[in-house]
């Protein structure tokens, strides 16, 4: 197959004048590279296309695929990584991972999680702060745990972000609403293990193919999977593949895959979770646009893990997208509805 890659490159980005922080979800040059090998050596033509920009100006000059390898993440807005799906799909081109809804939905964090709770699935109890004055609504109890609404990689997650009063509350929601120019979530602080469970697949053809625990070394930003513990996690964060506690990593992981599954996503991506006081798994967030970097992205390093090498996680990618094309999925139409 002729395979188009569409792709945000962070040097791009920094060298037009956004932040080390703006910039942080875009790829590396050596992420592109991999992809692109691993394309050729499974027999397809990669070719480049870059960000949405560069998108739309290969499309207007009449550039077609057979398939696009999607991993943009876009700029702005809650519908950014869903920008480039939708534009796909405009022109009737198939691609890897969720569609725009699927983006969109899961980016909010607070919309992932009403769609999780609709279909009994457990996650901590939150309120959306969009403004200092929806503070007053905030009637959980403490500690209590506030990040941007729609932001990955751990943008604006940092050791205050768990909170044990309202003061606290209120000063960490100021820098959040300032910094980010969007909304909070607010929720119920869990104190247990965190884990990150890697899915390749869609709907009921989607499986776990890896769970690891995330365990912060000496020197991280205690209790929290931020975005310095996440910048640096070569030396302050651990993933340990757990292997003596078979239930609760069945428990983990069907949580996890009921996630995947209610909110539609597709291919390969991540769902983190997290287990609360009595030691029982909640559902986080998800990420059904995962980071592929093999040294630095979580779920190469689950498939590192699990002795899965890195051509043959981008194998099952196409393979899981491949079948979507065989089953007439493409163009989009109706979504299928899968069980949770």
């Amino acid at each position: 197959m002729r395979v188009g890659i569409t792709f945000d490159l962070r040097a791009d980005y920094l060298a037009a004048g956004y932040t080390e922080l703006e910039t942080a979800e875009f790829d590396r040059p050596d992420t592109i590279e991999v992809i692109e090998t691993a394309l050729r050596h499974l027999g397809h033509e990669p070719e480049r296309v870059g960000n949405i920009k560069e998108l739309t100006a290969a499309l207007v000059a009449g550039r077609r695929w057979d398939l696009v390898f999607n991993i943009a993440e876009g700029l702005r807005g809650f519908s950014r990584e869903a920008q480039v799906p939708a534009l796909l799909e405009a022109y009737q081109i198939p691609y890897t991972f969720s569609d725009p809804l699927t983006c969109a939905v899961a980016l909010h964090k607070g919309m992932a999680k009403r769609i999780a709770r609709d279909h009994d699935i457990p996650t901590p109890d939150f309120v959306i702060v969009e403004d200092v004055s929806d503070l007053r609504d905030v009637r959980l109890p403490f500690p209590l745990f506030a990040k941007p609404v729609a932001e990955g990689t751990g943008k604006g997650v940092g050791a205050d972000s768990k909170v044990e009063n309202a003061h606290e509350l209120r000063q960490v929601c100021l820098r959040l609403l300032n910094t980010f120019r969007e909304p909070v979530i607010v929720e119920s602080f869990l104190p247990g293990r965190e884990f990150t469970v890697g899915i390749v697949g869609t709907g009921l053809d989607a499986e776990v193919i890896g769970t690891v625990e995330v365990d912060l070394a000496d020197g991280a930003e205690a209790d929290v999977y931020s975005y310095y513990n996440k910048e640096y996690c070569e030396g302050l964060v651990r993933y340990v593949r757990v292997k003596n506690e078979p239930k609760l990593i069945a428990q983990v992981e069907s949580v996890a895959l009921r996630a995947w599954r209610c909110l539609g996503a597709r291919d390969a991506g991540r769902i983190d979770v997290r287990l609360n006081g009595e030691g029982e798994p909640e559902f986080l967030e998800a990420n059904p646009l995962a980071g592929l970097n093999p040294a630095h992205s979580d779920l190469p390093i689950i498939c590192e893990l699990y002795g899965i090498p890195y051509e043959e996680l981008i194998r099952r990618i196409l393979r899981s997208a491949e079948r979507r094309m065989e089953q007439g999925e493409f163009p989009c139409g109706s979504r299928p509805v899968y069980a949770a």
